[in-house]
């Protein structure tokens, strides 16, 4: 069994968030609460090494869950290394698009990290839990953590042992299917790994991923 860090409770927070549903392609909608690939994301942010791997155990909303639609401009080619930048114009490449995004966005996530196999001799669990928890009290970060799309920066902290549950969030919700982690093969290749979520008085339960 890998050696695992204790949970740590971490709350972010931020006017915005956008955390896409897989089956929107074309035009961005949103999940009701955070994901866990999101909040994985969230504490890479904070801390990544090659030798640990983070997995979320549960989401607590703090926040009424509210939507707000808008437009943007959005370009329809991606980046590519062969490609002439001087010669791309955006205005002949941009479409415009709706998303339906969160607004006022409160979570806390109950996380913990297991040592992984690129963990080299010089490594170990105390070393990182320390390491955690003076970025999370200083709140510096890798790079800026973000609630589903880089322009919608989060607001870290250490979470508080007690809060309590909005009003309009604590009925059950089926959320439907959403990604729970990426299992790579031995030829580098991934494949998705989704679960049934639903939020019981204001908690995502995030399971394990099955072996």
């Amino acid at each position: 069994m890998r050696e695992r860090s204790p949970t740590f409770r971490v709350r972010v927070k931020g006017p915005f968030a956008c955390f896409t549903r897989p089956e929107f392609k074309t035009e961005r909608v949103t999940y009701e609460v955070m994901t866990p690939s999101a909040a994985r994301g969230l504490l890479d942010a904070i801390l990544w090494k090659p030798a640990i791997h983070w997995r979320i155990e549960r989401i607590h909303v703090l926040s009424p869950i509210r939507f707000e639609s808008v437009r943007r401009n959005e370009v329809n080619s991606k980046a590519s290394l062969c490609a002439d930048v001087r010669a791309y114009c955006a205005d002949e490449d941009r479409a415009q698009r709706n998303t339906l995004m969160l607004r006022d966005v409160d979570y806390i996530i109950e996380a913990h990290f297991v040592m992984t196999q690129r963990a080299g001799p010089e490594d170990n669990l105390r070393k990182f839990v320390d390491i955690f928890e003076r970025r999370l009290s200083k709140g510096q970060c890798f790079h800026t953590p973000y609630l589903g799309c880089r322009e919608f920066a989060a607001d870290f902290r250490s979470a508080p042992e007690a809060w309590s549950v909005p009003a309009g969030v604590a009925e059950p919700r089926d959320l439907g299917h959403m990604l729970l982690d990426l299992r790579f093969s031995e030829d580098g290749s991934a494949r998705p790994v989704f679960f049934h979520a639903r939020l019981e008085k204001g908690v995502l339960e995030v399971p394990e991923l099955p072996s």
